[in-house]
Formats: structure tokens, sequence, C-alpha cells
């Protein structure tokens, strides 16, 4: 069941306390291991591992997983049809190399099970490694210091580290450790045992199971210090290695094994431990991965990964760690002053950022980023609208990588658009390797909205950073094909006046799917019909030799963009003059209204527990559709248009996508709901922390966790840059002193800082930069701060959603499906009866 934000801290602040520049644990609990799994895994962007014990128990869900790295099957259609997806796609848990087991006097270390002193976990977010300590004492009464170590390297991409150190408080004893690499995506398991937590019942977010073997063995070796192990994926044929190198620092007597088998690794230490004489192990890991190299190839791939870390040392690593996040806090922090529950907050959410995002290097952002299994790792829209912006003001570097996947893509999205017949490109729904893989078509492949949001997410990137060596090289590629798929898809239509139609589309809201002139999707494509033909005219006027290049390239007619700017001038925007909002699509407003209020807590999500059909016959949101168009092109709505919208979408808008929460609290900020805003703020806020959605331990929510910068940066610091023109209006919570956060635009490192009464700039590199605050254009100088004074923090509306009833907003009453199958449950009518 979804949880809704009720003002009140949702985490237990005895065990998670405050810190703000930490996540920590204070004691274990293992009713949530899945949530904790996930909320404590490590990961760079390429490689991730969840947070599971090192000792191998006990674990919810055991998970190490590659960006990219999946395996295929055919999808099995009930009813097939023509154009249907027919290969499915799911990311592979990779072979497990964080089993690092612990024996004192042959027993085991199980943290479930035995009497622990003292336990901390913890990630500080500005070392990137994530620590255990804990105070053990076994069976026998001795005890013992255990403490260790996992990073993920943010400047290796390959790379992980891992350290173990035992040390025996009281007493001497024989001490084991066992270091594997162990693969457990076909079911080999060193307890033979699968978690009951693997059973539960439906959730189409989750991952498909294999019911066959998926990694098949292409060879393994070992010396005495070093082990590597080689697959291939039985149907996708891509190839991975993997390899380990191990270091023992001790005074203590030891000896050492090593052997290897197709599906399993191990180096143990045999210790003498003696009483105050500390075991110190380091253990290296390298991944190396690929979609057609032999593995012969890549087990010389890992030697040199490894040989590198064997020169330089582990510490040499984990300072190099240290030095790339004090450069990415130094360009992402966001510091919210007096809140220190809201600052730790917010720094683990723009931490899931830098550990989806850092090493993608031209991969796409999975949904989950390397985090989880959930929506078997595929990339959806979800980056571009809510990750890529925040990477353009902070990231330029990664935000170019993560539009190159697309760019890449664009053969096989043109291959796609062929299929459905159509010109141009159309990028699939939901891919890792650039085909369709969303099997059921209207709440997927009908989302055709996907090209204008990856149009709009290389419009925002230029626009963020002069980039335009991408821009005519790659970002116009993507700008003109994804114009002419529109300008095929839609048609004019005369009822008084020409008017270009798009039907058959199913917008961001997945509760209404195939239907006729979906605001979003028509205004999005009027934003890339539109830039596409100016970016062409530009050139054609001021860069006569790239423009050529570019319709030489892409065989473009110039009456092309004629066409595109006629589409554009001529979209049809539904709008409601009796209510004055603008419809979420050409019919949404004949649908029954779905009476939210009365609607049993327990039946959130609605498509776990109700039909698609049934849904699809209401006025009911999964997320904010309408809203979300407001905030994009705000541009191109009035401000009593964006309130008169807000308050008729909010109130039957379930929040079942943790997507939604993040833009209701930007557009409530702008219109004036500012408890609202709060609220839908600190929900997506805390969708993962507290679990909000019941599904964290399927991984990282983390474009809500984009939407969580776009929230401070857009919602409450009120920034906005429509065609690079940088502009503020904030709109501060009346409980935050300061909010203060850094962005880049167009070379140029600022500090800005929000107050009551004052928003103030200051350069921190890079050359001057125009901006306005709130109507008025200004320029800002390095070494000469700027300081704006502010009457507000702007409309505060004096009454609350809750009081705007569903009669004042909304045509008829509303009903709620009766699941037990007795019909529609009307509130009013039960009321009469």
């Amino acid at each position: 069941m979804k949880q809704t934000y009720d003002g009140i801290d949702p985490l237990d602040r005895n065990r998670f306390p405050i810190d703000p520049w930490r996540f920590v644990e204070r004691f274990p609990d293992f009713s949530d291991l899945g949530t904790t799994e996930t909320l404590f895994a490590v990961g760079n962007g390429y490689l991730g591992m969840r947070a599971n014990p090192s000792e191998g128990r006990e674990a919810h869900t055991h998970g190490t997983f590659i960006n990219g790295f999946h395996e295929t099957w055919p999808i099995h259609h009930a009813e097939q049809a023509y154009g249907f997806a027919t290969t499915g796609q799911t990311m592979v848990n990779v072979p497990d190399s964080k089993v690092m087991k612990l024996y004192v006097d042959d027993e085991p270390l199980l943290l479930a099970i035995d009497d622990l002193e003292e336990y901390e976990r913890s990630i500080d977010f500005r070392e990137g490694v994530l620590r255990r300590d804990v105070v053990w004492r076994t069976p026998a009464g001795k005890r013992v210091r255990v403490q260790t170590t996992r990073m993920v390297s943010f400047t290796q991409r390959h790379l992980a580290v891992y350290t173990i150190n035992v040390t025996m408080l009281d007493g001497d004893a024989p001490v084991v450790v066992s270091s594997q690499i162990l693969n457990r995506q076909d079911g080999f398991d060193e307890y033979h045992s699968k978690s009951e937590a693997m059973g539960e019942g439906f959730d189409p977010r989750r991952t498909t199971a294999f019911t066959e073997r998926v990694l098949e063995p292409q060879g393994h070796w070992n010396s005495e210090r070093r082990m590597i192990l080689g697959y291939r994926c039985a149907s996708s044929a891509m190839t991975l290695a993997v390899g380990a190198d191990h270091e023992i620092f001790t005074d203590n007597d030891y000896e050492t094994l090593i052997d290897t088998q197709a599906d399993l690794g191990k180096r143990v230490f045999r210790i003498d431990a003696k009483q105050g004489k500390p075991i110190f192990i380091t253990k290296a890991v390298a991944y190396h991965t690929s979609r057609r190299v032999p593995v012969r190839e890549l087990f010389d791939r890992v030697r040199r990964t490894l040989d590198r870390v064997r020169q330089d040392g582990v510490q040499h690593y984990h300072e190099e760690q240290a030095r790339w996040l004090a450069d990415y806090w130094n360009r992402c922090d966001v510091e919210i002053e007096g809140h220190g529950d809201v600052q730790q907050a917010v720094r683990w959410n723009l931490f899931q950022l830098a550990q989806a995002t850092a090493r993608t290097d031209q991969l796409g952002i999975p949904a989950k980023g390397v985090t989880g299994s959930g929506y078997e790792g595929h990339y959806f829209w979800d980056s571009e609208i809510y990750v890529v912006p925040f990477l353009a003001y902070t990231s330029p570097i990664t935000a170019r990588n993560v539009l190159r996947f697309r760019v890449n893509l664009l053969d096989a999205a043109r291959e796609r658009a062929r299929v459905l017949a159509q010109s141009g490109a159309l990028f699939p729904w939901r891919t890792i390797n650039g085909e369709e893989a969303s099997a059921y078509y209207a709440a997927g492949t009908a989302q055709y909205h996907i090209d204008a949001d990856v149009a709009f997410a290389v419009a925002k990137y230029i626009d963020a950073t002069g980039d335009t060596s991408f821009l005519s090289r790659d970002g116009i590629e993507v700008l003109v094909e994804t114009a002419r798929m529109w300008a095929d898809l839609g048609f004019w239509q005369t009822n008084g006046h020409p008017s270009f139609n798009i039907h058959g589309v199913t917008g961001p809201d997945e509760y209404t799917t195939v239907v006729n002139n979906n605001l979003f999707t028509n205004v999005m494509a009027r934003f890339n019909l539109e830039r596409a033909a100016t970016v062409l005219r530009d050139y054609a006027e001021n860069d006569p030799d790239t423009y050529s290049r570019v319709c030489a390239r892409l065989h473009l007619n110039p009456t092309e963009i004629d066409e595109w700017e006629r589409c554009a001038a001529g979209m049809a925007i539904p709008f409601d003059d009796e209510l004055g909002i603008h419809p979420q699509d050409e019919h949404f407003l004949e649908r029954e209204l779905w009476d939210l209020e009365n609607t049993p807590p327990e039946n959130y999500p609605l498509l776990l527990h109700y039909h698609p059909l049934v849904i699809y016959r209401f006025q009911v949101l999964k997320q904010a559709d309408v809203v979300l168009a407001l905030f994009l092109q705000g541009d191109r709505f009035t401000a009593e248009e964006k309130l008169a919208n807000f308050e008729y979408y909010d109130p039957i808008t379930t929040g079942d996508s943790s997507l939604s929460a993040v833009v209701q609290s930007i557009i409530a900020a702008e219109v004036g709901h500012k408890q609202a805003a709060l609220k839908y703020f600190r929900e997506g806020l805390y969708v993962d922390l507290a679990d909000l959605h019941g599904n964290t331990r399927d991984g990282v929510h983390i474009a809500s966790a984009g939407g969580v910068w776009n929230a401070l940066v857009d919602g409450f610091a009120g920034m906005r840059d429509f065609h690079g023109d940088l502009v503020f209006d904030p709109r501060l919570p009346d409980s935050w002193p300061q909010l203060r956060f850094r962005i880049t635009v167009r070379g140029t490192h600022l500090l800005v800082t929000v107050r009551q009464d004052a928003i103030s700039f200051e350069v921190l590199d890079g050359p001057e930069r125009e901006l306005s605050v709130r109507g008025t254009s200004y320029v800002v100088r390095s070494g000469v701060p700027l300081t704006v004074p502010l009457d507000g923090q702007g409309p505060r509306l004096t009454y609350g959603l809750s009081q705007r009833r569903p009669a004042e907003l909304r045509r008829g009453e509303g009903a709620v499906p009766d699941v037990s199958g007795l019909g529609i449950l009307n509130p009013q009518l039960v009321a009469e009866d």
C-alpha cells in the first residue's frame, strides 16, 4: 500500500540518526532487509551492489548489477499482432564478489542470530564507502571487533574494493575468512535455500525471473592470489569476466588456499589469531563486460585493472574516491538551513544520482540505477525529464554522455518508426539494447511523447551548456528525426479552423491510455517541432556550411521545416471554457470521476487492485500529466491557467507513480499552495528512505531523486530556463530560513542563496552571467556578489486544497469501483440508502 507523508519525520531516528553528511544505521532490523539493501547500496552508474552482508546471510535479494548487461528472451503474447515487441530484455544479476565469510572458533558470524555488543553501518556521502563496525561476542564468549568496507569506484569504472579488519578483543582463536565469487543468477546458493521474500505476490514493477540457465561458464583461472571467472549470456551472447585479488596484513601466523570452479571462486585465509593482533584483508575486484568481445580478452582486461590496484594500493583508490566526491559536492550540493532531517535526505538523494550516473559513459540510466532489478534494468523517459536537467546544470559531461546513449540508438529508433508506419525515429518506451521491450503497448509503446522528451532533454542541455558542437553533430539529428515523426503522426482537421491533431497516444499518466490529443503529448510535440525548425533556421542564416552538411546527411528538404512550423502553429491544445482548464485529452472530461477520498487505503496503488479497463474508464491519474506540462512548458500557460489546472487535477491524482509528487510540489509552489508544495516535496524526498511506495526493495527511484533537485531549484528557488533565459521567482517555504545551491550555466559556476527577504548570486568561476529576478534583468560578475531584495515568496492562497470540494471543481459525482464485484459504490447513493 502506498503511504503519504503526514508531516511527521518518517524515519526511526533511534535507528537512523540525523547526520547531514552520512546515512547511518545504529542497529540491524531484519524486517525490512530489502529496503535497507537498497538504501545502503553502492554503485557508480556502471557497476552496482546491493547492501547484502559480506557473510551472505541474512539477505532479502542478493544483487550485483552492471548497467546494460542483460539477457534476452522471447515475449509470448496471448494474442500476437504486427509490431508487438518480440524480445524481452532483463538485466542480469552478475556473479557476487561481495562474499567474505568470517568464522571464529569455526563459528560463523551471522548478524541475524549472533550476540552483537556494538553495531553501526553507514555511508558517508563524502567518502562513497559503505562501512560496518560490529563487536561480536561469540558463542564461546570471546569478543571480536569486525570492521568491513565496500566501495565501487567513481574514478575506475570497473573496480570495486572491499576490506575486512578482524581483531580478537578477548582471548585467542582460529579465524577463517572465506572470500568468494559466486554465480547466484543461475540458482547456485551457498546455503542451497531461497529467501521467503522472493515468493511475494504480483507486482508488474518487479523483474522477470529466468527459468533456464543465463550465464554459461566460459572458463576459470587462478594463481596464488588472483582468481577470474568468465561467462557468456545464453541468448544475448553478451560476455563477462570478473576477477579478484587479495592481500593480507597481519602479525599472526596464517596460511591460504585458493580454488576456482565454473560458478565459484574461493580464496580462504586460515589465521591463528592472537588477542590484540589485527587481521586486515583487502579484496580488489574487477568486472568487464562486452556485447561481442570474447571472454579471453575480458580476462586480460580484468588482469590489467587488478594490476593497477596491486601497484597503487587500495588506499590510493579510497583517496581518489574522496577527491571525486569533493568535486561533485562543489558542483551539486544543496543546503537547507535549520532542517537537519531534510538536509540528510536531500544529500542521500543527490548521492544516489551520483551512483546512478557517474560512469554510465554513454549508457542509459536504468529506472533503478544499479541498486536493484526493478523494471528489469530498463531505460525509460524518466532520465530525460527528471535527471538530465540536474546533470545539465551540475555535471554537463555526464549529461552529454547520457544523451549520447540516445544518439547511439537512433538507427534502432528509425527502424521502430518504420514498424509503426511512421517517418523519422521513434524511441522505444522501455529498452536496454534499443529495441522496444514493452509487451503492453497501450501503456507502453503508445507513449509517443518519449520522442519529445528526448528532444526536450537535448534542448535543455544545449540551453544550459551552450554546447554547439554536440548540437551540430548529434543533437540536430535527434531534433530532426523526432520532428519528422510528429509531422507524420499527426493530421489536419477542420472544425471551424484547421488544427493539427495527434490521435491514439498515451501520455505520462498510464491510467488513461490510447487517447486523442493528450495535452502533455501535444504541447511537448509542439515544442519539439518548433525547436527543430528554429535550430535549422538559425543554421541556414548564420552557419550555412553546417546547414548544408545537416541537410545532406539527413536528406532534409527545406519544405520539411515549413511543414514543422505549420504543424506546431496549428497544434490542437484542448481547453474547456466552462472550467477554465486544459482537459488531459480530448474526451477526458466525459469520463466518470473516481472518488479517491472514499477509496480504501489498502486499494492503492490502483494498478495492483483494478483491471486496467476499469481504471481507463475514469477520471483518475497515476501521475500529474497536465501538471508536468505546466512545468516543462510553463511559458505557454498563464498564471490563471496553471492555478485552475492544478486545482482540478490534484484531487484526482493518486500519486501511484513516484514521479508525481515532485512535479506537484513545483507547480503547487508556483501557484501559491505553499503547504501542498512542502507536503509533496517531502513525499518525493522520502519515496525511498521511508519506502512510501512499498517497493524500495527493488531499487532506488532514480527519477524521483532527480525530481527532488528539481523541486528544490525549480520549485522553491523558482528557477526557469526557457530558451536559455535564466530567471528566478522564489517560493521558499515559511519554515526554511535559507536555501543554497550551485549551478553551472554556460561555463559560469554560480552560488545561489535564497532567503525569506532576498536572493543572492555569486560567480564562483567563469564569465559574468545575465539573469533576471521577477522580471528585472541583472548581470552577475566574478568578485561582485549580487543581492536582490524580495517582497515575499510569491502568491499565498488562503485556502487549502482540502477545502476545495469536488463539486466546485469537477463535473458530476465521483464513484469507487467495488473490487468485490458488487458493482459501483457511489458514496452519495449509499448515504441516501
